[in-house]
């Protein structure tokens, strides 16, 4: 009878140990850490509706959006002016390459070439895809934003 009482008991405290695991936080929140970390002048916000509000000198308005039903991550970064400075689309890469995982070349050409094709030709609303990363860019007369995503099939 005590040998199974001792199995019995050993088995719940296992139990209870495998059962309880430390905290995890978001995958969202962890790429706002190394963010924060890895690129200087970041600040990391508040956190509504899986966005995560960001801040940074060169932007006006900088947010991370987290995984969804369409994407996997989203990085939306908003210029104070019409023509962004190359502080910006060197922080747009910096980002990019550490929320996609992907060289931080590719990242800033991506940026630079989508940012670049807005104008008088191909008008001020440009979606284009460069090395399986979705580029979306707009401006208007003040701002100018850039918006880069990955389906979630790739």
């Amino acid at each position: 009878m005590t040998t199974k009482f001792a199995i019995l008991m050993v088995s719940a405290w296992l139990a209870i140990g495998l059962a309880a695991s430390p905290a995890r936080a978001d995958r969202c929140d962890d790429l706002a850490r190394q963010l924060k970390s890895q690129i200087d002048g970041i600040g990391v916000g508040r956190t509504a509706a899986n966005v995560i509000y960001l801040s940074h000198p060169a932007a006006k308005q900088l947010r991370l959006g987290c995984s969804n039903r369409s994407v996997t991550n989203e990085l939306f970064a908003q210029s104070p002016a019409r023509k962004p400075a190359p502080a910006f689309i060197e922080m747009v890469a910096s980002a990019g390459a550490i929320v996609f995982t992907i060289p931080k070349a590719d990242t800033l050409k991506g940026a630079t070439r989508c940012l670049s094709r807005m104008g008088l030709l191909r008008g001020n609303d440009i979606k284009m895809r460069f090395r399986r990363l979705d580029f979306r860019c707009a401006r208007d007369k003040t701002t100018a934003s850039i918006s880069v995503s990955r389906g979630k099939d790739e």
